[in-house]
């Protein structure tokens, strides 16, 4: 009999005590003492959070294939239970067995956004594991704690975080984990130690063992060199990448949570990459060349995780659907499948146009759902800028049809702080907004589905790693908010400003995710020192305060400015240059030119822009086809 490891009365305090039982339908459950290998999966949010993350679900279906590995899963303790666990300490869990984290081979960390990080300090807490990585090796104990690895797209500068891991997986999780898993094996049988075992983890592809590289530093505080301490490791970490997306592992099992989460429903991964180049978005740069998943494949597994978990949604992830080739094949197949069956078909990531507009009206209630269009910048200089790829007219053409055909809710999203952006960029994004309400009031009255219903929304932009604009500066979290008032000024001049709401994110989140986003080495110190003052769940607006961050800033003399307010040089070594993501800087560094230019540059089917993801052969680009 399974036992809890927390007890009732402890259960029935907390909120949500589903989040912490286990147990859940297709959960994999296995006897340990017939397991050679013990990981745990850890998302370094809520469960309702991580239980919505598709990765998580595709590595733990990976693991859990192999005889000898039993992977499990753990999630942050939300915060009344995070003061039980600290009051009379009680280690950190897995809900599969109920088994303490630190009794594990791994503890797997997926870092998917930068205000996570003081989370991953809170499960090392809490699991009693020491949280600088350096400590966990003593002296004859070696193998006393988990090996902490950790995974995902924050990894592609793993440097603020390297003194907490042991190690990282670059790139997708798919490829190279067995051969580490099984020279895990092999060094536990041979007696090797824990520093002979990384030193060996160190020389398979895409593991970067950060305790086995140093860096040194130039007097203005930039980076100097990025080297080795052993002349058999490589000086540069090649990302994996899965170019066969179709014959690759996908759960057609996933595990299905007691409570509602974020993202209750299956989600069909019909392809990887993006072909438009966006020079904000780091995602479209990292996951280079685009890969698409077969037709009959799509079908199977859909039937098959439908049938499996009983979930009444289905959704089709992608960066950009409307790209995938066979969009209307799959769209097609799942409403004559199960259209008549109550399941309901999510669509996101659509370009809005006939086609697309035609598809959703099968499978959506028009009268209740709303579109979304993500202009990002509000003039036509700026979108070149940046490359989106979208005309003014386009995006009015897309309004006009989905007015014509029965919406009358309309969400559009803008970024604020852009590069080159100027005042007049920011007043364009009121008067784009009220050109789409223009075109709603253009319809005779008898033939509109009630009142016009605009959502504008802006964030603020955070320059990423791997993108044309890893170059740029940010700013005071005040000019942001001067920034958003100025858009709130111009609505209020629009005509159709009574159609119109306007949102804005906070500021000085913004300039933390930059912080976090493009730091160094010594940006962990921060961290530790935020976190030591109570950072936790900072990307929670009612647990967020930003002065227990500029209280690390001032305890641990660091620089913020250094880190934000200033446009990086073309030479400057970056601390994740060390990586090897396919697209080199060097088309990076002219993408950032061209944006100054202002000249597009044509998606890659259109044409190739000689990015260098092109060697990975077998995507959808026109030179990684051959």
């Amino acid at each position: 009999m399974r036992k809890l490891a927390l007890d009732d009365t402890i259960l029935l305090s907390v909120e949500k005590p589903a989040r912490y039982i286990g147990n859940e339908v297709n959960c994999v459950m296995k006897d340990p003492e017939k397991v050679d290998v013990r990981f745990c999966m850890a998302f370094p949010d809520v469960y309702e959070i991580g239980m919505s993350h598709l990765g998580i679900q595709i590595l733990y279906d990976m693991f859990n294939r192999r005889e000898d590995t039993w992977c499990e899963r753990v999630y942050s303790p939300w915060t009344d239970l995070d003061k039980i666990m600290r009051e009379r300490q009680i280690p950190l869990f897995a809900l599969e067995s109920q088994d303490p984290v630190k009794k594990f081979d791994f503890l797997g960390i997926t870092i998917q956004y930068e205000m996570c990080y003081t989370n991953i300090l809170q499960i090392l807490d809490l699991s009693q594991i020491p949280l600088m990585a350096s400590d966990r090796a003593t002296d004859g104990h070696d193998w006393e704690t988990p090996l902490v690895i950790g995974g995902g797209p924050c990894t592609y500068n793993p440097e603020p975080l390297a003194d907490f891991f042991d190690l990282f997986y670059i790139g997708e999780g798919e490829t190279v984990y067995d051969a580490l898993l099984d020279l895990y094996k092999k060094c536990r049988v041979s007696g090797a130690s824990r520093k002979e075992f990384l030193h060996q983890a160190a020389k398979i592809p895409g593991i970067y063992v950060p305790s086995l590289y140093e860096v040194s530093y130039k007097e203005d505080g930039t980076i100097e060199a990025f080297t080795p301490i052993e002349q058999d490791i490589p000086a540069r970490i090649e990302k994996q990448i899965v170019m066969n997306v179709t014959d690759t592992v996908y759960p057609e099992k996933p595990v299905v949570p007691f409570i509602k989460v974020t993202q209750d429903r299956v989600v069909l991964e019909i392809q990887r990459g993006c072909i438009r180049g966006c020079r904000f978005c780091q995602a479209g740069m990292l996951y280079r060349p685009t890969r698409e998943r077969d037709l009959e494949m799509l079908k199977h597994y859909a039937r098959e995780m439908l049938k499996n978990t009983g979930h009444e949604e289905i959704s089709l992830s992608s960066l950009s659907s409307s790209d995938y080739s066979h969009l209307e094949g799959i769209v097609n197949f799942l409403i004559e499948e199960f259209g008549n069956k109550n399941i309901n078909i999510s669509l996101p990531s659509l370009r809005i146009d006939a086609f697309s507009l035609d598809v959703m009206s099968k499978v959506q209630d028009v009268k209740k759902s709303s579109l979304t269009f993500a202009p990002e910048a509000g003039s036509q200089r700026l979108r070149d800028v940046i490359n989106k790829g979208l005309t003014e007219a386009i995006i009015l053409k897309g309004a006009d049809e989905a007015f014509h055909g029965g919406w009358n809710k309309v969400k559009l999203y803008f970024m604020l702080g852009l590069p080159t952006e100027q005042e007049e960029d920011r007043k364009a994004i009121a008067h784009l907004a009220n050109e789409i309400a223009v075109k709603y009031y253009e319809i005779p009255k008898d033939q509109r589905n009630g009142k016009c219903q605009i959502t504008v929304s802006t964030s603020f932009f955070v320059p990423k790693p791997f993108t044309p604009f890893q170059w740029a500066s940010m700013y005071e979290p005040g000019d942001y908010l001067g920034f958003a008032r100025t858009v709130n000024h111009e609505m209020k001049e629009m005509l159709n400003q009574k159609s119109i709401k306007y949102n804005w994110h906070e500021a000085d989140v913004t300039v933390l995710e930059g912080f976090l986003a493009r730091g160094d080495r010594k940006t962990s110190k921060v961290i530790l020192e935020a976190y030591r003052r109570g950072a936790l769940f900072d990307a929670w607006t009612e647990f967020w305060d930003y002065n227990r961050w500029l209280e690390a800033f001032e305890a641990t003399d660091t620089d913020l400015a250094f880190y934000t307010l200033r446009e990086r040089p073309e030479d400057e070594i970056f601390p994740w240059d060390f990586i090897d993501i396919g697209v080199t800087k060097r088309f990076l560094l002219r993408e950032w030119k061209r944006a100054h230019e202002e000249q597009v540059t044509a998606n890659c089917r259109a044409g190739c822009s000689g990015c260098g993801a092109a060697r990975y052969k077998g995507g959808v680009c026109v030179e990684s086809k051959n």
